[in-house]
């Protein structure tokens, strides 16, 4: 179950949170100032290409830039993992994609080349064939008689054709998974009238069942286990002689090739590591790749966890389960950091005072921590981001993620600050705002306090939210216990805790904030976003799939009806255009804290009824002419509802055999960024 989870990215609130203008130049230089840095280089379909600063990498000592280069290249060694684990034929579909963009012959001014290239650029986004969001797979507006012209008419590309197959009989083989809608047509289905494994076109299982996956966990999971490991974490599920078996992705197992190379980097970045505790945890994340043993994942997780001194951080193995429809397996994904030390003050604050917080949650006492230790906090800057981070990264991480880690341990809870400004900068002078709040003062507010209550949401979301909470005794697992369901309802739960300290009194005694009309700014925010704004996502007649709309859709909901006896939250209609406008930001909280105990006893005690009733509710359909209204009055500000990122990219620079540097350079083409980490970060074999 992924307890930690991330805040995928920034959400379109924070889009309307922006204001005043900036001067982009293109100045794209590693000192470039950050008001002449160049943020946002593109936009097609519905993504926006953003980058990111790294304020004062020049001012790291080599010992360190040697540390960041060596987990940056750990990094994107894993690269290749993340395409296959969303799509078994993820990894040939790229490489004929690449071969085809560096050799085709024809006219690459055609309107077919030009649409063949934006889905070139939408797979790059989604690490394969379905978006990185909704997981629907994307169908080609070139024809497939055309994609058969680009692989003919292109001469010394070397295709991915398996042993003994002609390229004709290839291309035949692949245009069905291409072009075919009906065929694996979703990444992730979280229906519950389906079997959600054997629906589903992750590569987290094949050939095999909802009910024998569920069998195998039930007859290996010991209930009473208070350490339990996190089975299925590392492995792939199929089945052999009709039983069901797991493929251990480590050191001469599945994905053997990349793991090597990520253990390589790990090595040498050991050799240089700050201090003994991050020595320790990287030489035992090293174990963990080697041997595959998840007993020594949680001894990494611990020791990594104990490295509070660091400068710099990182993430790297098999994190989230997102891309599970059931919640066990994880996705790679790495980031390299930096510690934002300023920022970090005030993450800092809110850890020192975990323990006010958790007890003045409106839990019932029994699901409360008598004890929230170990809670670590700091904002970073982000230097390299790679697997299921890439290139859509989050903007506040809580890990690790299994429960009772978190309990006896601690987490470790980050705010990425060069991402949100990022964010921020590139999405300035948007109309958004201005399209979606009802009121003056709304906006007046956004424009005053988004950026601050944004912030503190996501830090009280990751810190406090997460961190929060323990199971009733005897209650398991909740990704057994609520499965599909588990995902959302641990963000709701998140947000909601987020939600109901943002207007605490408590926050402004703290001097995290100067005033309540900042937690109230956030509340007109999240309303707009949870019923309005995040519809964009979504194409019309399609219902909220990912985990994180559907928590903001829940509470919004929710909070609407549960607040009609007193219209605390108004519908209105102005102009012809729907607006949801809080008349009570007092009574809204209560609310929220009402639902807020709800959700934490579903969580404690496994109650999957309950769960699966709040998320059917509230959390997936959406009204079709509310749905209608809004993308027509989105698409009038032509903005991209999601952004990607290109990477920085570390070059070291050497004096004979000895790096005596490491220099950092900000490119401003996505696809030629695709295709260098195409070319040279490809480890794993495309026919296994």
């Amino acid at each position: 179950m992924n307890k930690s989870i991330y805040i995928i990215m920034l959400t379109l609130s924070s889009i309307m949170f922006s204001c005043g203008s900036i001067t982009q130049t293109e100045d794209n230089s590693t000192d470039a100032p950050l008001d002449t840095f160049k943020y946002q280089t593109e936009q097609f379909a519905d993504v926006r290409i953003l980058r990111y600063n790294v304020p004062d990498f020049e001012k790291l000592d080599i010992k360190r830039k040697l540390l960041v280069y060596y987990l940056y290249e750990a990094a994107l060694s894993g690269r290749d993992i993340i395409w296959d684990q969303n799509y078994k034929h993820n990894l040939i579909i790229r490489k004929t994609i690449e071969r085809i963009i560096e050799f085709y012959q024809g006219d690459r001014e055609t309107d077919e080349f030009k649409k063949f290239i934006e889905y070139a650029k939408c797979m790059f986004v989604a690490n394969g064939i379905h978006h990185h969001y909704s997981t629907d797979k994307f169908i080609p507006e070139f024809s497939e008689e055309f994609f058969v012209e680009l692989i003919n008419n292109s001469p010394g590309a070397s295709f991915p054709c398996s042993e003994g197959e002609s390229l004709s009989d290839f291309t035949r083989s692949i245009i069905p998974i291409i072009f075919n809608p009906e065929l694996d047509s979703k990444r992730i289905v979280l229906d519950d009238n389906k079997d959600i494994i054997a629906s589903s076109a992750t590569n987290f299982y094949e050939n095999i069942t909802q009910r024998m996956v569920e069998e195998y966990y039930r007859r290996l999971i010991d209930p009473n286990d208070t350490c339990p490991v996190s089975y299925g974490l590392n492995s792939k599920m199929t089945t052999e002689n009709g039983r069901a078996i797991e493929k251990v992705w480590k050191i001469g197992g599945m994905y053997g090739q990349a793991i090597e190379k990520i253990v390589f980097w790990l090595r040498k970045a050991s050799e240089v590591s700050e201090n003994r505790a991050q020595k320790a945890a990287l030489l035992k994340l090293v174990d963990f790749y080697t041997t595959g043993n998840l007993r020594t994942f949680d001894d990494y997780s611990i020791l990594w966890l104990k490295d509070t001194a660091s400068i710099v951080d990182v993430v790297n193995g098999f994190i989230e389960v997102y891309g599970d429809p059931i919640g066990k397996r994880g996705a790679f994904q790495s980031m390299v950091s930096v510690r934002d030390i300023e920022a970090s003050k005030r993450t800092r604050l809110i850890a020192d005072n975990a323990q006010w917080f958790e007890d003045n949650l409106p839990y019932d006492e029994a699901y409360k921590k008598t004890e929230a230790k170990g809670i670590n906090a700091k904002a970073i800057h982000v230097v390299a981001i790679s697997g299921d981070n890439s290139p859509t990264p989050p903007i506040g991480v809580n890990l690790p993620n299994a429960d009772w880690i978190r309990a006896e341990h601690g987490s470790k809870s980050v705010t990425i600050s060069n991402l949100v400004n990022a964010y921020n900068e590139s999405s300035k002078t948007s109309g958004a705002l201005e399209e979606f709040a009802y009121s003056q003062q709304e906006i007046d507010w956004a424009k005053e306090y988004g950026s601050i209550s944004s912030n503190l949401h996501t830090d009280l979301h990751e810190i406090i939210g997460h961190g929060s909470g323990k199971l009733k005794e005897g209650v398991g697992d909740p990704s057994a216990t609520l499965k599909n369901y588990a995902s959302a309802l641990e963000e709701a739960r998140a947000e909601l805790v987020g939600l109901y300290f943002l207007t605490d009194p408590k926050l402004v005694e703290l001097g995290l904030m100067s005033n309540l009309n900042v937690g109230k700014s956030q509340y007109n925010s999240y309303i707009r976003n949870g019923m309005l704004t995040q519809l964009v996502r979504i194409k019309l007649g399609s219902n909220v799939e990912q985990a994180h709309m559907r928590a903001r859709k829940l509470i919004a909901e929710w909070a609407f009806e549960k607040g009609k006896p007193e219209n605390v939250i108004e519908k209105k209609v102005k102009d012809g255009k729907t607006y949801f406008v809080i008349n009570d930001h007092d009574k809204l909280r209560t609310i929220f804290g009402q639902m807020l105990r709800e959700v934490q006893r579903i969580k404690s005690e496994g109650d999957f009824e309950a769960g699966k009733l709040l998320i059917e509710t509230y959390a997936i359909r959406i009204d079709p002419e509310l749905h209608r209204e809004v993308l027509e009055r989105w698409e009038g500000l032509n903005i991209a509802p999601y952004a990607a990122f290109i990477n920085p990219v570390l070059v070291p620079v050497y004096d004979g055999d000895n790096i005596i540097d490491v220099r950092i350079e900000y490119p401003t083409d996505f696809l030629e960024q695709m295709m260098y980490y195409g070319k040279n970060y490809s480890f794993l074999p495309l026919y296994n």
